[in-house]
């Protein structure tokens, strides 16, 4: 008999076990949907948090001043390192290997005023490179500050998108005044929207930014709040940061190995271990799936053993005019295969069909827990996870299917 017959046949045997049947489809169907459905969410979270770290920048290292923890040439431990705007053209001018660098001031005691509210926010003054670190755009018809803007100490803001509706109560506000205390600035830029899911200070969406040569005139600060910068690649992160603690050690005098000395938050690191978790985060997620889709295997297995027993006669008689086991181990392998790609078709496209849905969740919960994805990554382990199930239903009742004795399977009718 050839192999189509041998599919129907199973068919056969299958419809006789109704119940038992569609309770084996329903697991497989169920253990498909639940390790696409997992894999998906975790795919979806870690992309959507991958996402919102880029609000804060890519490859961003902040630095502020800290406090040495080791005596050094004379000086005690304990001492109060503050960083000032030399700082950043010493470092631009001896590591090569920075890409941008710029100051950063800031406070929150100045008062900003538009025409329907007025707040205390944070105020930041910043160079025009700040806008490439940390990935501050100006919606269209606006710009960041830029270099004739620090030159001439100009009386120009950009602000953030939140903080300009709570303001004005609209976004499109380039060239209208906002007042800084009593100060009237120009606001030349908008923040374009951006996903943000850390900070330093506070989100961009609620900042206001200014020439940082026109902040230090104001307020009088000779020390700068931090310092950020971005270095050329990532393969230099490290050497760059050992740099900075020598030139900063040397002209501080501090021993450059006191990392205290310097508060560093490196946003590559933190990325690393944001992966490491989420990765751990699907691995969990795809166990649990597994082991929903091995109670259907089980149940795959038992219904292929009740086949093997109705199906006795005609294996012995397969034997008999001479049929290897190889064939009949085969056949049997094939059935369950069928069995498996039935149920997990089903459950395939109930899941494609879930996360198409999903696809319409609110942004405000997107924004935080993202929208379930199929990658190439889920698929594959889900095709995997299904050959592996397949092959462990099917291998144990088809092994005994092949080592029948033709004899004695020939005795029952």
């Amino acid at each position: 008999m050839n192999r189509m017959g041998n599919v129907q046949l199973l068919f056969r045997d299958l419809w006789a076990q109704k119940l038992r049947t569609t309770l084996t489809l329903f697991g497989i169907m169920w253990g498909t949907m639940s390790v696409i459905l997992l894999l998906a969410f975790g795919t979806g979270v870690e992309r959507q948090n991958q996402k919102n770290m880029r609000g804060i920048g890519e490859g961003v290292v902040i630095v502020w001043g800290g406090r040495t923890t080791m005596p050094y040439k004379g000086f005690n431990r304990g001492r109060s390192i503050q960083l000032t705007e030399e700082d950043v053209k010493l470092l631009r001018r001896e590591i090569r290997e920075i890409q941008y660098i710029s100051p950063e001031y800031s406070t929150r005691s100045a008062q900003v005023r538009g025409p329907k509210n007025v707040d205390h926010t944070n105020l930041t003054g910043v160079i025009p490179e700040y806008e490439l670190i940390r990935n501050v755009f100006a919606q269209e018809g606006g710009r960041f500050i830029n270099a004739p803007d620090v030159q001439n100490q100009r009386r120009v803001a950009f602000i953030g998108d939140k903080f300009a509706r709570f303001l004005f109560g609209r976004e499109d506000i380039v060239g209208e005044s906002v007042f800084i205390n009593q100060t009237p600035f120009t606001i030349i830029g908008v923040l374009k929207h951006k996903r943000q899911n850390s900070s330093y200070n506070s989100r961009d969406e609620n900042r206001v930014f200014i020439p940082a040569t026109t902040f230090r005139s104001m307020f009088g600060h000779r020390h700068i709040s931090n310092l950020v910068y971005k270095a050329r690649d990532s393969a230099s992160g490290d050497y760059v940061k050992k740099r900075m603690y020598e030139l900063l050690g040397h002209k501080y005098v501090f021993n450059p190995a006191d990392k205290d000395a310097l508060f560093v938050w490196d946003t590559s690191a933190f990325r690393k271990i944001l992966n490491a978790f989420f990765l751990g985060f699907k691995i969990f997620l795809g166990i649990i799936g597994t082991f929903t889709l091995t109670v259907g295997g089980v149940g795959v297995a038992n219904i292929m053993y009740v086949v093997v027993r109705e199906r006795t006669h005609e294996i012995g008689i397969k034997r008999a005019v001479g049929a290897k086991r190889r064939s009949i181990l085969l056949q049997f392998l094939l059935e369950t295969a069928v069995v498996v790609a039935v149920g997990a078709l089903i459950g395939f496209v109930l899941a494609v069909g879930l996360v198409a849905l999903l696809q319409f969740i609110p942004d405000s919960m997107a924004e935080f827990i993202g929208r379930p994805v199929i990658s190439g990554s889920v698929a594959l382990a889900s095709f995997l996870l299904l050959g592996a199930v397949a092959l462990l239903a099917g291998y144990f009742p088809a092994k005994r299917a092949a080592m029948l004795d033709p004899v004695a399977a020939l005795r029952q009718v």
